[in-house]
């Protein structure tokens, strides 16, 4: 019988320039895998930095402070082999790297060949990419280490290594959340391990960091293209593993003519003999190097006050491949995950949200309400005179429903003084857009000097659709610090309310929310309708001209009528200023508002249909 590698992949809750902190969470995943028998621990891409670190990396001191960081974590490591990701300083700029790291030292480093410039990624500001392809010689294994864009599209890198003689390849990731790209990258990975004809660990992060969520999902594929391992979704995990030892080297003809970069270059490295070479029992736990490599039970900090216990993360049996989520427990799971993170990374007490009675604000506060406990959000229903008696009774059976504190605070007196206020200017015009947004930023004022004074957190409730085509208020619904549904279209917002609702007994949100026409009641009998039209047509004309950039014409070509497609386009392009200026909210989606999507406030440009 041959021998076997024990392999962990632990994908990490790291957070973006925590250097200690992420050092200890590695530490600490490490000696878990250990005393399962790990003798290769993989971790994410930029594990030590977390990711993206974005402009950070222009600092020197952040680069300096990361090298001193990852010898202080060499030093605790036993013999058992750590990949870990880290920015490393190059000859033309910091490298996107991968450290292998055992016996208190860096045994190597290799450089992201692949730097993905498109979408959320803007990597070639940042990093100088490598040109080398290493395989690694480790007992019997010749192992292949690359990083995320590595090994998608053409994988030239893993090419390359492949026909160098790898016979297991290592991937670092940090790919971020949208629906459906989980399927996506295991279809991904299963197919390069049948392509190049060898086994594929993944590693994938998870957390959110600012409007990005990381799902983890971290995997293992046979070159057969059946799954060894995969992790759950959401949560740090350290996925196990054991591989038989390989009888061949990779299954890729070394003499086929597909073409790969020209500019990489295939090498090779033996390892030193006194890391693990996998002749010992898996069943044994391997060295960690003795106490070092043990974290300690409380974080500490410059101060000398000790910070709170650092998190076990679970491991799960051998071998096990965790189930995949359904696409709306997916999308609600990654709202509450990118919420979380960003209230808890950022040090907020707890948050605030206007409950009017809407579907947009019920659902942002069940998300919140599982995200952080009922007792760190608040809710505050301000009913002006055109707000229903029905949307007021369903605030308070939201809040009682859900558990949330709660507070009432009608602004029709508010709203009189204003007017009365502006009376000498205004005399004489008739009540238009005006005085909706008076209202409308009435509250936002509220919510503000609640989150001034208490320290919560204002969340926007606005969604997609209302974001791309401007039926939204600056500073007014639009206040807030972190918008939950900024990447959910309308009918979205409907499908997830009631997903949540079937979860409990009672549902939380309640019924007449989600079956009343929406409103925004700022006026007498309002309707959504009266200015835009249905959602079950504007999400998809959005989807259309946003997520897929389709031209109105081809919209309309599609099957959808001519002047709704015009008018929605004339909206989306005149309200791009409100979106620049709109809180951060979580990207679900595979081109959200924000980051993903870049247009100038100053635009000229129509398409020559209109």
């Amino acid at each position: 019988m041959g021998r076997t590698l024990r392999a962990a992949l632990a994908q990490l809750n790291t957070t973006v320039g925590d250097l200690g902190g992420n050092r200890e969470l590695i530490q600490g995943a490490y000696a878990q895998a250990c005393d399962g028998g790990a003798q290769l621990v993989v971790f994410p891409e930029l594990t030590l930095t977390g990711y993206p670190p974005e402009d950070l990396l222009l600092k020197a001191s952040f680069l300096e402070d990361t090298e001193s960081e990852l010898k202080r974590l060499a030093g605790t490591l036993g013999r058992a082999l750590a990949i870990v990701g880290y920015a490393a300083p190059g000859p033309r700029g910091p490298r996107n790297a991968a450290a292998l790291v055992a016996r208190g030292r860096v045994l190597h480093t290799y450089a992201k060949c692949t730097l993905p410039n498109y979408g959320v990624f803007d990597e070639k500001r940042y990093f100088d990419a490598g040109v080398d392809c290493p395989v690694y010689a480790w007992g019997p294994w010749r192992l292949a280490v690359n990083i995320c864009e590595d090994i998608w599209g053409n994988a030239d890198v893993a090419l390359v290594q492949a026909r160098a003689g790898a016979n297991l390849m290592v991937n670092l990731s940090a790919s971020p959340y949208h629906m459906g790209k989980g399927h996506d990258r295991e279809e991904l990975f299963r197919a390069q391990a049948t392509r190049l004809g060898i086994p594929i660990l993944y590693s994938n992060l998870v957390g959110g960091q600012d409007e990005l969520v990381f799902d983890g999902q971290s995997l293992a594929a046979a070159p057969d293209g059946s799954l060894l391992a995969r992790a759950p979704q959401f949560e740090p995990h350290i996925a196990m593993l054991d591989l038989a030892e390989p009888t061949t080297s990779s299954g890729l003809d070394p003499t086929s003519d597909t073409p790969a970069d020209s500019r990489l270059r295939p090498q090779h490295h033996e390892l030193q003999a006194d890391v693990v070479t996998c002749l010992e029992s898996p069943d044994r736990p391997s060295d960690r190097g003795g106490s070092a490599a043990q974290p300690s039970p409380q974080r500490s900090t410059d101060s000398g006050t000790p910070k709170p216990l650092l998190p076990t993360v679970q491991r799960t049996s051998l071998g096990e491949v965790s189930p995949a989520m359904q696409p709306d427990q997916e999308a609600y799971s990654a709202l509450i995950l990118g919420l979380r993170d960003y209230v808890g990374k950022n040090g907020f007490r707890g948050v605030v949200i206007g409950v009017s009675g809407g579907i947009d604000s019920a659902l942002t506060a069940a998300i919140a309400a599982d995200a952080l406990g009922p007792d760190a959000v608040v809710g505050v229903s301000m009913p002006s005179a055109y707000s229903s008696p029905e949307t007021q009774t369903d605030a308070r059976d939201l809040a009682e429903n859900l558990g949330l504190q709660f507070h009432e605070i009608p602004i029709g007196g508010l709203f009189d003084g204003t007017l009365a206020a502006l009376e000498p200017l205004l005399a004489g015009r008739e009540p238009d857009v005006t005085e909706e947004n008076i209202q409308a930023r009435l509250r936002g004022l509220l919510l503000m000097a609640f989150s001034n004074k208490l320290g919560n957190l204002v969340l926007a409730t606005g969604n997609k659709s209302e974001v791309a085509v401007g039926y939204c208020t600056l500073y007014g619904d639009m206040v807030g610090g972190y918008s939950v549904l900024k990447d959910v279209f309308k009918t979205h917002v409907y499908r997830l309310a009631e997903w949540r609702n079937a979860l409990d007994p009672k549902p939380p949100i309640p019924i007449p929310t989600i079956e009343r026409p929406p409103s925004a009641e700022l006026r007498p009998d309002q309707k959504d309708t009266d200015s835009l039209p249905p959602y079950e047509i504007l999400d998809p004309i959005v989807k259309a001209l946003v997520e897929d950039e389709k031209s109105p014409r081809e919209v309309v070509t599609a099957g959808f009528d001519r002047p709704t497609v015009d008018r929605v386009f004339r909206m989306i392009q005149g309200n791009e200023y409100k979106r620049r200026q709109a809180a951060p909210g979580i990207k679900i989606t595979p081109r959200a508002f924000g980051r993903d999507r870049r247009y100038p406030l100053t635009n000229r440009y129509r398409p020559s249909e209109i």
